[in-house]
């Protein structure tokens, strides 16, 4: 950033910072904003006052030049019109010139049209502010620089344009993975680490440690601790017997173009009803037509492409929607059975694969158990086991000492580690979640519609102004843009 963010209101010093950001810091500074005493200043230094406070935070990626040329003194405004009385008349009376207002006086004045606001509404049109507005960037130098480097698409062409200029009904999208790391919360200094590790690894090292890693990080430290010579040694004969066969490019052919196959038949015949699964489906069916494009294709590769294949197909299996229990308890004990039950097991589960509770249940549900509880061996033994085989049914014949509610949760667990997965190579905190802070951000203006799902959104309309409201946001209150937008008026 240009600024510091540091830089809080010291005596006789220039007040703080107020940016389009979602630091924590400009969050300090916009609650201890206030507006200076100009009542002492002469006319030119009111205006100088608000028009240095006012770019601060609208366009401070803009040159003063480019803004220049941007301004508009044609504010936008519309008056709402009440539809019942338009149907009723048909403006008869009020073109007979016999007078109007006196009658149908409502007993409190209309709110006043905040037109000031719309100082600096030629700027949310730039492509940068649309993406901040829309919650896909934390501030608008991080928007620009996705738009530089090419994560930006708008009307399905590749922008690396951060001013363009977009019009009624433009859509644009963001990288998914860019989003996820602009929203999600940032990696502490282990997981850093444990990413580094990973990066630097040479391949031979990565396939002997896959198997350690996964298992200590599955059964915890009841198994993890016991045997980690022997799964350093089970973990190296497999890397041996793959280094020993190497498929052919025929074979390898053969083999992904079986792939394709298979994924083509299964979303034809299986219900695949969930978006997530079709999702991935169709992003695995696309990863091996890639492979097949390519003129070269590793054995490593076909091997990943069938292992994912398989647990794609053990998902679909078991996604949460098909393990529901038929019927439910018909009295108040029943269902508090099974509520203490199934928050009995899931506190026997590691916190990371745990399925995330509803909004609703997590004022209300509170765990029985408490934190220092041991993990249950059988459970983490079940969770392992599930992993590392995904293609094996879960159900009561392979696991007889499991109970129904319990398996319930494995399955619930299985499908969250699925779809929000651990994996120290992401740039940010995994599994992921919401950054600090960011609630008092979380609001979209009514010219967008965003899409979150896939990280897009709709330019719908310029942004208005209407009677007691305001649609381009702004910290500052009609004084400071009134007073900006005489500055700018009178040097148009």
């Amino acid at each position: 950033m240009r600024s510091d963010p540091w830089k809080l209101v010291k005596a006789g010093r220039r007040p703080a910072k107020v940016l389009q950001s979602w630091n924590k810091v400009n969050l300090y500074n916009l609650k201890h904003a206030s507006i200076p005493h100009t009542s002492s200043k002469t006319f030119f230094q009111q205006k100088w006052i608000a028009k240095s406070l006012a770019r601060t935070y609208h366009g401070e990626q803009v040159r003063e030049s480019q803004w220049e040329k941007m301004f508009s003194r044609r504010l936008r405004s519309v008056v709402p019109m009440d539809a019942n009385y338009l149907a009723r008349n048909d403006g008869s009376f009020e073109s007979a010139g016999r007078g109007s207002g006196l009658e149908g006086v409502g007993p409190r004045r209309a709110p006043l049209t905040p037109h000031m606001q719309m100082t600096f509404a030629p700027l949310e049109r730039r492509l940068d502010v649309a993406i901040f507005r829309a919650m896909f960037a934390s501030s608008t130098r991080q928007a620009r620089q996705f738009v530089i480097h090419g994560s930006v698409t708008v009307n399905g062409k590749k922008m690396r344009y951060p001013g363009y200029l977009l019009n009624p009904g433009d859509l644009f999208q963001v990288d998914p993975e860019r989003v996820m790391f602009a929203t999600g919360a940032p990696k502490d200094p282990q997981q850093r680490r444990r990413g580094r590790k990973r990066r630097n690894r040479t391949p031979v090292e990565a396939a002997r440690d896959e198997t350690a890693n996964a298992a200590a990080e599955t059964s915890g430290p009841i198994e993890g601790a016991e045997r980690p010579a022997e799964n350093a040694e089970e973990a190296e004969k497999p890397i041996e017997k793959a280094e020993q066969k190497e498929l052919s490019p025929d074979e390898a052919r053969n083999t992904l173009t079986r792939l394709l196959s298979q994924a083509k038949e299964f979303m034809n015949n299986k219900d695949v009803s969930a978006p997530a699964q079709r999702l991935n489906l169709n992003n695995f069916r696309k990863g091996v037509r890639q492979a097949l494009s390519s003129a070269f294709s590793s054995t490593d590769v076909v091997e990943d492409l069938e292992a994912q294949f398989l647990q794609l197909k053990a998902l679909a299996d078991i996604s949460p929607s098909k393990s529901k229990p038929t019927t439910e308890p018909s009295t108040s004990s029943q269902a508090s059975t099974t509520t203490t039950t199934s928050s009995t097991s899931s506190a026997n589960l590691p916190e990371s694969v745990l399925p995330t509770p509803p909004p609703h249940e997590k004022s209300s549900a509170k765990p029985t158990s408490s934190p220092s509880t041991p993990q249950d061996p059988v459970l983490a033994a079940a969770l392992k086991q599930a992993i590392e085989n995904p293609t094996a049914p879960l159900d009561e014949s392979t696991h007889p000492q499991i109970s129904e509610e319990d398996l319930t949760v494995l399955r619930q667990a299985l499908y969250q580690l699925h779809e929000n997965p651990i994996d120290s190579l992401k740039p940010y905190a995994t599994p992921w979640r919401p950054r600090d802070y960011m609630s008092a951000f979380a609001f979209i203006p009514r010219y967008l519609e965003v899409n979150q799902n896939i990280c897009a959104a709709v330019y719908l309309r310029h942004p208005v102004a209407r009677p007691g409201r305001s649609e381009v946001p702004s910290p500052y209150p009609d004084s400071v843009n009134g007073a900006a937008f005489v500055w700018y008026l009178r040097r148009r």
